[in-house]
Parts: structure tokens; sequence; C-alpha cells
């Protein structure tokens, strides 16, 4: 059965910008490399009228992708299926409706199969992630 949680969303008042940094460095902190910044909101921006849709969704929205060559390593040699979990990617956003608030999420790396030794890598792949979250927005 599958996790009826798969997105992880962690939520604070504060400036995007400020938690977008802290989001940035907790990732860095880790001796991670950012390998891409997706500009989410901008892109809705620039292409809602071509959907026909000038819904504003978000203050602003940005994801950030890396991976972890170890984690990454483990993971895949427990099962190269998991190839499908990296690169790791978490967002940053603030809904227009609420802008002060700003939430971190991400996906869970989580299989119903694979081995016990694939299922321990991705929790480790998962409890990373949660630290980072959680050191972006000041929360223990």
């Amino acid at each position: 059965m599958a996790d009826p949680h798969p997105v992880v969303t962690y939520s604070k008042n504060a400036k995007f910008d400020d938690v977008r940094d802290d989001l940035k460095l907790a990732i860095e902190g880790k001796g991670l490399v950012i390998d891409y910044q997706s500009f989410v909101n901008r892109m809705l921006e620039r292409t809602g009228k071509d959907v026909g849709s000038s819904r504003k969704l978000y203050a602003d929205a940005q994801a950030f992708v890396f991976c972890s060559a170890a984690l990454s390593r483990k993971t895949m040699e427990a099962d190269p299926a998991n190839v499908a979990m990296c690169p790791y990617s978490m967002v940053v956003y603030a809904t227009a409706k609420e802008p002060g608030k700003v939430h971190v999420s991400y996906r869970r790396p989580w299989r119903p199969d694979g081995s016990a030794a694939s299922k321990a890598a991705l929790k480790e792949v998962e409890t990373l992630l949660e630290g980072i979250a959680r050191e972006a927005l000041g929360l223990k």
C-alpha cells in the first residue's frame, strides 16, 4: 500500500526570500550541490494566458534539485531501480492567498516493493530531506 501522504510539507509565517535562502543554505550545508533551481511561479505566470488561465496561485514558488552521491549510491546498490528516486527535489512556496506563510515540501522517496536494504536506504534519504526542510524553517 502506498503512503497516504506522499508529500511532506512544513510551514511557518516568514518572508519567502528568507526561507528560500535558508533552504539553499541547508542543502549546501550538508555538502550537497544544487544542480538546478526552477522558478515555478515565473513559469506559471509566463504561460498562464497560453493555457487560458490568469489565476495567480503563488506569491512565489521555486524548486531545488540536488543529489547526495553517497546516499544515491547506497540506494542504487540496494536496488538499481532506485535510480528513479534521484535527483531529489524540494520546493519552497507561498500562496497568493497567504503570502506571509511559507511552505517547504518534498516527495517521500518511497516504494511499496523492494528489499529491506532498499527501504532502509530510501528512509535515509527521507531523513536527509526532512532535516533539510526543518532546518530551512528553523524547526526542531
